[in-house]
């Protein structure tokens, strides 16, 4: 495996969102990722079919999968 390649599995919130926005700051790069979210049809319910909810604090492996399927790997 290539160190750049990216893999699935559990990732905390802001660790996954500054994987997709790294020029920016945690905060700012996690609100961006629940926007693009948001934004995505039939993600955020999808992740809330897997277990996600607001109050998570990381993202599991199988929402992780969703996310890169709807967004494309960061």
């Amino acid at each position: 495996m290539k160190n750049d390649e990216f893999v699935i599995r559990a990732y905390g919130r802001s660790e996954l969102a500054l994987l997709y926005s790294p020029d920016i700051s945690a905060m700012a790069a996690y609100k961006r990722l629940c926007r693009w979210i948001a934004h995505y049809p039939g993600l955020q319910e999808q992740l809330e079919r897997v277990g996600h909810s607001s109050h998570s604090r990381q993202y599991t492996p199988m929402q992780v999968k969703l996310i890169v399927e709807a967004l494309g790997e960061p």
